[in-house]
């Protein structure tokens, strides 16, 4: 009786990850609207860094790419195997970007909205835009027509694909980062506030790529007296969408040094 119990109790707790599928992408194509983008950013609650965001568009009589997750439930080997893959058979791929001085003026939830339209230009010409989240104000009249899928990223293939390549980017360009600002742990962290990151900051203080409006920020800085860097390049405050782009495909290079002018 008590191990039937257990074994019911353990089978309970097994989570199913859900599979995308293309149903929201098949109704454009029944259409003849077969450029159909489907839109999500990455790098949100991270204390560091860009936010960016990928735009991709699939093929209508493509075979599906085995594997297509949500990239927050992949590892990230299983991701950098898949992203290469996904631009490889991609009708197109964009990637954008806002910077932590656009994130700091305008507000996380504004520059994670101008990050998706800078990837939605990137595109080019399309006939709808399928995009992670909630309606957004004004997307329309940037983009033109959009769907907002709730939990999109899990559902839909062409947004879990978008999801996928928006991370690699993003690790990739946090990993390149950390070279040249080691301590802060940001090759695994990608820049969330772990305890590792949080005490790096305490002990070495901000770098221009921290996001000074984020209260975790502050909080850790309450009180203390750091020197900020400030006497550093503005220009090492934003990675342009082309460089994005190149880390997309090259993965490890030295492009740090380029942005930063070194």
């Amino acid at each position: 009786m008590g191990r039937a119990a257990a074994s019911g109790s353990s089978r309970r707790r097994v989570r199913r990850v859900p599979v995308p599928n293309q149903a929201r992408e098949r109704a454009f194509w029944s259409e003849g609207r077969v450029r159909v983008v489907g839109v999500d950013e990455v790098g949100v609650a991270p204390t560091c860094g860009a936010v960016v965001a990928a735009a991709v568009i699939m093929p209508p009589d493509g075979t599906r790419i085995h594997g297509i997750r949500d990239s927050k439930v992949l590892p990230r080997e299983r991701r950098e195997h898949l992203a290469p893959i996904i631009r490889q058979r991609a009708v197109a791929v964009g990637v954008g970007a806002a910077s932590v001085a656009e994130i700091d003026r305008l507000n996380i939830y504004h520059a994670t909205h101008l990050a998706m339209r800078r990837a939605v230009k990137r595109i080019g010409d399309h006939d709808h835009v399928l995009v992670d989240g909630l309606r957004i104000y004004g997307f329309e009249d940037a983009v033109g027509p959009y769907t907002a899928i709730v939990d999109g990223d899990a559902s839909c293939y062409s947004i879990a694909c978008a999801s996928i390549v928006a991370k690699v980017v993003r690790d990739r360009m946090m990993t390149l980062l950390s070279a040249r600002y080691p301590g802060y742990g940001w090759e695994h962290n990608c820049g969330y506030a772990t305890r590792e990151h949080r005490d790096a900051i305490r002990s070495l203080g901000l770098t221009p790529f921290h996001r000074r409006s984020f209260p975790t920020i502050q909080a850790i800085m309450a009180g203390e007296q750091t020197e900020l860097g400030l006497d550093l390049d503005d220009s090492l405050d934003m990675l342009a969408a082309d460089e994005l782009e190149q880390l997309a495909e090259l993965g490890a290079g030295s492009l740090v040094g380029a942005v930063a002018g070194a």
